[in-house]
């Protein structure tokens, strides 16, 4: 019974997120797994069980979309989408049902120590999860703290990480002031203490303005997916960004991701020089989503710009497991499976920031947006960032949301605007503050047109990153370890 209640209470943090943003939901659905995990009944064995129970709920219910990209696009069946997808959850929930079952190995007696433990274990569940292959850091908690969330205010500070480590430990102590009456003052105290001081931190900046505003086009195609990839609607598709890219004139010009879903070297011949003519007729510079080659044979998932400024390009580093490349082991996989571009090669880790419109331009594609460490790279220097996606492989999902919400986090823990191009939603400006000054309706083609102001400065977390987050995840828990090992020998 205990099983299924966690189940439903980690299906139930789905709600925490965008879309639905019930920020205070996160904190309850945890705290019912620290309730379970306290107890002091509950061994390793069955608290392993038990933090399974509450991930698979968690991630199958907010990841529930990418059955989409397996049964419409993927040409699997959906029986079979739909046990992949399970089977992926609950392999991710290893992280915090192995993290769950050392909490209740290292379980101390005294409440603080006990909150402090657990909320350490749980974020250094999150930690590896998104180091450790496949890599997948998606629905993070900390990302439901996004504005107005006063906890928002750390994640300049700490990243989103912190912020969940913040999270996990005021909800283990507001339980812990309903569990241990002795303790109630204290424990209310330090569990309003991480929100209060947030609230303080929201009203800092960080970064400041630099230079002068300047004006930008970011452009949504509404590609359909299962008509992107067809050989008949590629001349269709190519006259669609000329058309625009024309109607929408920017110092900027931001196409999605693939918006030209070919190679460069396969378009036809003249194209290119007529969109940078096209760019260079309104003093600007466009930014093209297409696939480059090296003469090695490698293949890129490459942003390219033509215009005033001198040709410049960037490509996508960190791909996409399964999507974007082939891993070890499942070859099986791809042979049921058709996606196409999916042997792709990464393009480094140190390429140049894009020069344009008197602004350095922090590129990054997609997914590249979920891992705000490997972000830091492009800063102090950057004074914008750019994404470019194509979210069309999971139709009309929680995915479009959710990833706003992750490039809302990126934009608080850079202090720099977070500008978003994509094909199918949700195209958006992103403040320093992570509020959302503009968007435009998922599956709707056009454009936001509008002036930015790009910024300098150096927010704790570009400075640091996440090893302040990591001293706490591996410090606290190594500390209760030879502490128990201390009062065992005595």
């Amino acid at each position: 019974m205990r099983f299924l209640i966690l189940l439903l209470a980690g299906a139930a943090s789905v709600l925490a997120y965008a879309p639905f943003g019930q920020l205070w939901l996160m904190p309850l659905s945890w705290g019912v797994l620290y309730l379970a995990l306290r107890d002091e009944a509950v061994g390793p064995r069955r608290a392993f069980m038990l933090g399974w129970a509450w991930g698979s709920g968690a991630l199958f219910a907010g990841l529930c979309w990418l059955v989409v990209a397996l049964n419409r696009f993927g040409g699997l069946s959906a029986p079979l989408s739909v046990f992949l997808i399970l089977l992926f959850c609950v392999a991710l929930a290893l992280h915090p049902a192995l993290l769950s079952a050392l909490f209740a190995r290292l379980r101390p007696a005294g409440w603080l120590g006990r909150a402090g433990v657990a909320a350490a274990c749980w974020t250094l569940s999150e930690l590896l999860r998104g180091q450790i292959f496949p890599a997948f850091p998606w629905l993070a908690i900390g990302y439901t703290q996004t504005p107005p969330s006063p906890l928002a205010g750390w994640a300049a500070v700490l990243g989103v990480y912190g912020v969940g480590a913040l999270l996990a430990l005021s909800t283990a102590l507001a339980v812990e002031v309903w569990k241990t009456p002795s303790a109630r003052r204290h424990a209310a105290v330090l569990a309003l203490l991480p929100w209060l001081t947030g609230a303080g931190l929201r009203q800092v900046s960080w970064s400041h303005p630099e230079g002068a505003p300047v004006s930008v086009a970011l452009i949504q195609t509404n590609v359909a997916q299962d008509q992107k990839w067809r050989a008949d609607t590629l001349l269709a598709q190519l006259e669609l960004n000329a058309e625009l890219l024309r109607r929408n004139p920017a110092r900027i010009m931001v196409m999605p991701e693939s918006s030209l879903p070919m190679f460069e070297q396969s378009l036809p011949e003249g194209y290119l020089d007529m969109l940078t003519d096209q760019a260079r007729a309104h003093g600007g510079d466009a930014i093209l989503g297409v696939f480059t080659t090296d003469a090695a044979g490698g293949v890129y998932n490459s942003v390219i710009s033509r215009g005033v400024s001198a040709p410049q390009q960037y490509s996508k580093n960190h791909l996409v497991p399964f999507g974007e490349f082939q891993p070890w082991g499942f070859g099986w996989f791809f042979r049921l499976a058709s996606i196409p571009m999916a042997n792709q090669t990464p393009g480094g880790d140190h390429q140049p920031l894009l020069d344009l419109g008197g602004q350095k331009v922090a590129m990054n594609i997609c997914y590249e947006d979920v891992f705000g460490e490997e972000l830091r790279r492009a800063l102090p220097a950057a004074t914008l960032m750019i994404n470019v996606s194509n979210l069309a492989w999971y139709g009309d999902s929680h995915a479009q949301p959710q990833h706003l919400q992750m490039s809302r986090m990126r934009a608080l823990e850079s202090g720099r605007p977070q500008l978003r191009s994509t094909n199918t939603g949700m195209t958006a400006v992103v403040q320093p503050d992570g509020s959302v000054s503009d968007v435009l309706p998922a599956f709707t083609q056009g454009a936001i047109r509008t002036s930015v102001q790009g910024y300098q400065g150096v927010t704790p977390f570009v400075a640091l990153g996440d090893w302040p987050t990591w001293l706490f995840a591996l410090g606290v828990p190594a500390g209760a370890l030879l502490y128990r090992r201390r009062r065992r020998k005595a």
